[in-house]
């Protein structure tokens, strides 16, 4: 493994200053060391690897030598979520959860993502300048509050708008990468906000006994409570989805609400497209910028490992105990498999043909593949349709970095104008997804 020289960390510094995130100095140290570095930080010197043979070892031919559970932040927070736990545990876990994210479910959940679409921007006045990383949130936090716990926040949303950012804010990069240990003030009072309206949702179900036959439904919530889980892991369950399914969505969707502000010839195509068809499964334009979206700004844009033993790459070892990266912001820009890598190009994915190996792993990849992930993109396109073809978006054209947060996001947000159009637009007119 290739030495980080003080001249290499003096432009690993300057491209941190100038690129106001950490992402500038990992590209740096990519392009200079290659698919194999350790990050030379004081008390923090975890292995970052990337690329599709590194992917494939880590997700898929050695997965069992790396451990999701680690003694950061996210642990704290999310308990025995599914996330975080590893071996039978998580399968157990993973096969309760899966009925409710699973593709034969996405058609009785399209109605709920275009109400809860259209409440939020109903909101929005003609000509009026809107954050769509702050309105898509509301959006993504609706949906999955509704769609896997059959509960409309609508009225709750300044109640838990708070929790909920601290909740992001308390797994995100931080001072506790140095030290575990540092003092966090100001998050134990909004946490227990959090915990305690996720417990009362789960208290309130619990003494509706014929809630299924009542609503003639089964929710997610409805799944673990009917598994017999305690309600400490269910609430473990509920803040996983909670984070992990609001945040990722609230980025995808600023992001790509971004990359057509900035691309405003695609972005007019992409609205002629949405204007022909009435059928979600129709939209091949949408769908490829979608994927482009997810390949250029990854919400998890990095996954974090605990080596369980002793692994190798390419001769450059890893001792167990360590802590490892696999980087799927770079593996995504790695100019040896992208052609004009750091280029927005939805054409690249109009072919049809997958990128090779795993070296697009956007939801990850191997048996613990996000369990959202297709609800994901059917959300992300149903959610850009609707708006698209009920608004139109101009960008202010204000600069935007990516800021890694729990999810890489658009900072300091997407403003945008937006001016209602004449077309009229109403779940009718939308096809069910097959």
């Amino acid at each position: 493994m290739n030495k980080i020289d003080s001249k290499l960390g003096r432009a690993a510094l300057f491209s941190f200053l100038k690129e106001k995130s950490p992402l500038g100095p990992l590209k740096i140290l990519a392009n200079h060391i290659g698919y194999f570095f350790q990050i030379p930080m004081p008390m923090f010197k975890p292995y970052v690897v990337f690329g599709a043979q590194a992917n494939k070892k880590v997700l898929v031919t050695e997965r069992d030598k790396v451990l999701w559970r680690n003694t950061d932040p996210v642990t704290d927070l999310l308990g025995q979520g599914v996330l975080i736990v590893d071996g039978d545990e998580h399968d157990h876990y993973r096969k309760l959860m899966e009925p409710s994210l699973h593709a034969s479910r996405l058609p009785e959940y399209t109605a709920s993502m275009i109400s809860q679409t259209d409440r939020v921007s109903s909101q929005w006045r003609d000509g009026e300048i809107v954050d769509m990383l702050v309105e898509s949130r509301k959006i993504a936090l609706l949906i999955i509050m509704d769609t896997l716990f059959s509960k409309d926040v609508w009225d709750d949303l300044d109640k838990i708008w708070k929790p909920v950012l601290k909740s992001i804010q308390y797994i995100s990069p931080g001072a506790w990468i140095l030290w575990r240990k540092i003092p966090r003030f100001g998050f134990r009072k909004p946490l227990k906000e959090l915990d305690d309206y996720l417990f009362g949702i789960i208290e309130e179900r619990r003494k509706k006994k014929d809630w299924k036959v009542e609503s003639g439904k089964s929710d997610l919530l409805q799944h673990l409570i009917d598994a017999g889980l305690s309600d400490k892991v269910i609430r473990d369950q509920m803040l996983t989805m909670l984070i992990a399914g609001h945040d990722t969505s609230t980025a995808l969707l600023a992001w790509t609400f971004a990359l057509l502000g900035q691309h405003p010839e695609i972005h007019q195509q992409v609205v002629n497209e949405i204007d022909k068809t009435n059928d979600l499964e129709r939209v091949p334009l949408l769908d490829n910028v979608i994927k482009e979206s997810l390949r250029l700004y990854p919400p998890i844009h990095i996954g974090n490992r605990r080596i369980a033993q002793e692994m190798d790459f390419d001769g450059n070892k890893i001792p167990k105990d360590e802590r490892l990266f696999y980087s799927i912001y770079l593996t995504h820009r790695d100019e040896n498999v992208w052609e004009n890598a750091q280029s927005f190009c939805p054409e690249r994915f109009s072919s049809g043909k997958k990128p090779a190996g795993l070296s697009y792993v956007p939801f990850g990849g191997g048996p613990r593949v996000c369990i959202g992930a297709t609800f994901g993109q059917v959300e992300a396109r149903v959610v850009l349709s609707y708006l698209l073809k009920k608004f139109m978006f101009e960008f202010t054209n204000h600069k935007i970095h990516p800021h890694m947060g729990a999810t890489l996001e658009p900072r300091p947000g997407v403003m945008m104008k937006v001016k209602r159009r004449k077309l009229s637009v109403n779940s009718n007119q939308y096809k069910e997804i097959k």
